[in-house]
């Protein structure tokens, strides 16, 4: 049977896109975190003023393009057919030449958007018309479909509030909004807790697809637990943002709700809790399947942030840690414990990766996980630890100078900074594996015969 390529394939598209960003983004963070070691460090080139924004931007790159692959790739299995192509290469070109776009900018330090977002506002342009593309191909492939299981109903929804949300993130461009402080920093910080939210949905909507496929079965994905646990998920998604301005003085109301909606994430903690016995008779069972050990590992991360989620929510507590290394170690563990485990288990599924056909890459690449877990715990105590001492200082009555302060973060951040070169190398195997895998056999291309 001679075989010829056809159309391009998006979703491992996609997802190839993505992987070299998260390439990127860990080359940026690894040069970043240089600079709180030597602050001179590419001071007159780049310096951490362009090189955190490039991480941060790289990183949620890795993430949106992922997730973008990851529904393209399940909803072709789900649907048995193909995204519109036209629509689907004028999204691609719309993505990337925002994304250089974006890198010429902070390159050039020309800037003018807000935290996460820190790019000129234009640039924002081309990734919305790339997302309004994106939903048009969704309705248009499952219109014919009923009775959705639980993950077509997750991406739906993760992908209609990513638009609302990221439309949201730019309503300081006008005057109104802009004028008012309190309001202006409401808004941004909310936006920054409900973007989370959205590509959550996405992912975890994928996670369930993946079980479903690992278990060849259909249960998970239509089970009455699944959709609970979808519903409380959304809830969290457009309430739960109410933890992030405890600070800011809002109505009490709001920081009422939103401390209340943050105490429902005990349902996940609990649920997690539960279920780990029998959790563990199933790793045993798949533990040889590089997919479901990704999404073990994102599930005991979900554990450790929830958990630090649930503590963050505390008021007592937050006032500590807000603006603190444990932030940014909430966000590192969601972003790479959850978000990037569940990404990569999607990865080997959905790029098609044959063990059988790379057996000699087996053991380095279980050689490596552990590698990668090791590192990010380490990565994951390191800042919590700076971020514990730091909120500690800030809160005393009698404080250090804050010079001294940061001298005392310096092993935290010694640890830090180490464990995250580990992360790179660890992370760069895995994805040199699966691209050099996948470029060989032109996964991008859908196959004819």
């Amino acid at each position: 049977m001679n075989m010829k390529l056809s159309k391009l394939n998006f979703g491992s598209l996609f997802l190839l896109f993505a992987l070299k960003m998260l390439l990127f983004g860990l080359v940026f963070g690894v040069l970043a975190s240089l600079s709180y070691v030597y602050p001179e460090f590419l001071k007159d080139k780049l310096g951490f003023i362009s090189l955190r924004p490039l991480h941060v931007s790289s990183a949620m790159f890795w993430i949106i393009l992922g997730a973008t692959g990851c529904i393209y790739s399940g909803l072709q299995i789900y649907t048995g057919t193909s995204a519109s192509n036209q629509r689907s290469k004028w999204q691609f070109i719309l993505w990337t030449v925002a994304i250089i776009g974006i890198f010429f900018s902070y390159f050039l330090k020309d800037f003018g958007g807000r935290e996460y977002w820190e790019f000129n506002p234009i640039w924002a342009l081309p990734i919305v018309m790339a997302w309004i593309l994106f939903i048009s191909n969704f309705i248009t492939m499952v219109k014919g479909f009923k009775q959705w299981p639980v993950y077509v109903w997750m991406w739906l929804t993760g992908i209609i509030f990513f638009l609302f949300t990221f439309l949201e993130n730019y309503l300081w461009i006008f005057p109104i909004f802009r004028s008012h402080f309190v309001t202006d920093m409401t808004i941004q910080w909310k936006v920054n807790g409900s973007l989370v939210g959205s590509w959550n949905q996405i992912l975890y909507g994928t996670a369930f697809f993946l079980m479903d496929r690992i278990e060849n079965s259909k249960s998970t994905g239509r089970s009455k637990l699944a959709f609970f646990m979808f519903f409380l998920g959304l809830f969290n998604l457009m309430f739960n943002w109410g933890h992030h301005i405890y600070t800011l003085p809002t109505e009490k109301y709001i920081r009422y709700i939103g401390y209340w909606v943050s105490m429902t994430e005990w349902v996940f903690f609990i649920r997690i809790i539960y279920e780990w016995k029998k959790n563990i008779t199933t790793i045993q069972k798949n533990y040889h399947h590089f997919p479901y050990r990704f999404l073990m590992a994102s599930e005991i991360w979900v554990f450790l942030n929830m958990g630090q989620a649930i503590l963050m929510s505390i008021p007592a507590i937050n006032i500590f840690t807000h603006g603190t290394h444990v932030t940014v170690a909430h966000a590192m563990g969601t972003t790479i414990g959850i978000n990037s485990m569940i990404l990569l288990a999607a990865c080997f599924e959905f790029l098609n990766f044959n063990l059988e056909k790379h057996a000699r890459k087996i053991k380095t690449l279980n050689i490596t996980f552990w590698f990668l877990q090791s590192f990010l715990l380490l990565f994951w105590l390191a800042l919590n630890g700076a971020g514990i001492r730091k909120g500690i200082w800030q809160m005393s009555v009698n404080q250090s100078s804050y010079s001294q302060m940061m001298e005392s973060l310096n092993p935290f951040i010694s640890v830090f900074v180490v464990s995250g070169a580990g992360l790179l190398i660890s992370f760069s195997i895995i994805a040199f594996v699966l691209i050099k895998s996948s470029i060989s056999r032109n996964v991008i291309y859908h196959q004819d015969s």
